[in-house]
């Protein structure tokens, strides 16, 4: 199969799709990976090392895209990048379609076979390839939340940790899967008090277990979170539903109530957020205020730290964009039936029923029309 990998083109976006190492890869396997000019150099990557690699260097992203039976990128395409599409073709990426309905559109428009790195589902119900970029995001939302806590980025001016003598901030985090997991995980270690909420009480059974008295775990009903953010420093948003538009657990009267200066960090902002005052920020300008609360809603996160993020996610994505280049999609589906659940959209319908629900389109099962 041919291979492509071009720049993401998104706002201060400096992941990639592919290391060299991944070039490799596919070249071992038989492929041809055709990789843009200076594609890795915002993660590190030169392009003596993709071309080491077996990769072929292509100066234009619209000439790679139209060498491409298969695209492999890590954001959704934009507006910019729809007249490239072509039927048939393979995208792998995540794709946040429940939150972008012209993108959806142009996928069924031209015919684009989209897998959807958010929604693929292993049989144990993990998401391995959201699961990388979700541990980063955890971690870097208390990092940038205590950053934007300090009085010169318009937060209240609070310590998480405080020093003896003084109170430690308070952190809310509502959500309690693998970003909220991770959250916690920071947010303990540098000396906050956390309060972690969920709606399955076994997910917070495991997490009393995990950090015991260092954090209380809540139910996630409207009256604990509000109850809550009254005395929240710093509060994550990070609720997720596969392939679904986030539900609004942050309402905007809440924010009355709250601290002035208290900092959200709605995580969840890829699928819409999970704040009803959410809207899309990015890195140069990452925060805004209502009601005099900080929020902190960049769509992509961990695009931030590029290397790291790079790693991490192609190492989950590799294996399995491997089987799709040597199969062929229909055949390593049938191969590998977890594949199914990423397949978002094929054949001009929409394939998962989650994207389909929160976009108000049919839906048609994927397996019916790979018969």
């Amino acid at each position: 199969m041919r291979i492509g990998c071009v720049k993401e083109i998104k706002k201060q976006e400096y992941r990639v799709g592919m290391t060299p190492d991944n070039a490799r890869s596919y070249v071992e396997a038989g492929h041809d990976v055709y990789v843009e000019a200076g594609l890795g150099l915002g993660s590190g990557f030169t392009d003596e090392e993709y071309e080491r690699a077996g990769a072929r260097m292509i100066e234009t992203a619209r000439a790679v895209w139209d060498h491409s039976e298969m695209m492999v990128k890590v954001k959704e395409p934009l507006p910019e990048e729809y007249p490239l599409f072509h039927e048939g073709l393979i995208l792998y990426t995540y794709l946040h379609l429940a939150a972008d309905r012209p993108l959806t559109e142009a996928l069924l428009k031209s015919q684009v076979k989209g897998i959807a790195y958010e929604t693929l589902m292993e049989k144990n119900n993990s998401l391995p390839l959201l699961a990388p970029m979700s541990q980063i995001a955890g971690r870097l939302s208390i990092q940038e939340g205590a950053k934007y806590l300090e009085k010169m980025y318009g937060g209240e001016g609070v310590l998480l940790s405080g020093v003896p003598g003084t109170p430690k901030a308070n952190v809310v985090i509502i959500g309690g899967g693998s970003v909220g997991t991770n959250a916690c995980k920071i947010a303990v270690g540098m000396g906050a008090n956390v309060t972690i909420m969920d709606v399955n009480v076994q997910r917070l059974a495991y997490l009393d277990d995990i950090f015991g008295a260092r954090i209380q775990t809540l139910m996630s009903t409207d009256v604990n979170i509000e109850h809550a953010l009254k005395d929240a420093d710093l509060v994550v948003g990070c609720v997720l539903i596969p392939g679904k538009k986030a539900p609004k657990v942050i309402l905007r009267r809440y924010l009355k109530k709250m601290k002035p200066g208290a900092v959200i960090v709605d995580v969840a902002v890829d699928q819409g957020g999970c704040c009803e005052t959410t809207r899309v920020t990015y890195h140069d300008d990452p925060v805004f205020k209502v009601d005099d609360i900080v929020h902190y809603c960049v769509g992509n996160m961990p695009g931030a730290v590029p290397r790291t993020s790079t790693i991490a996610l192609t190492n989950a994505t590799l294996g399995y964009g491997l089987k799709i280049a040597s199969d062929g999609l229909e055949e390593a589906c049938k191969k590998t039936e977890v594949l199914y659940s990423a397949v978002n959209t094929y054949a001009g319908m929409v394939t998962y029923q989650n994207v389909a629900l929160s976009l108000g389109m049919d839906y048609v099962d994927v397996k019916s029309l790979m018969r």
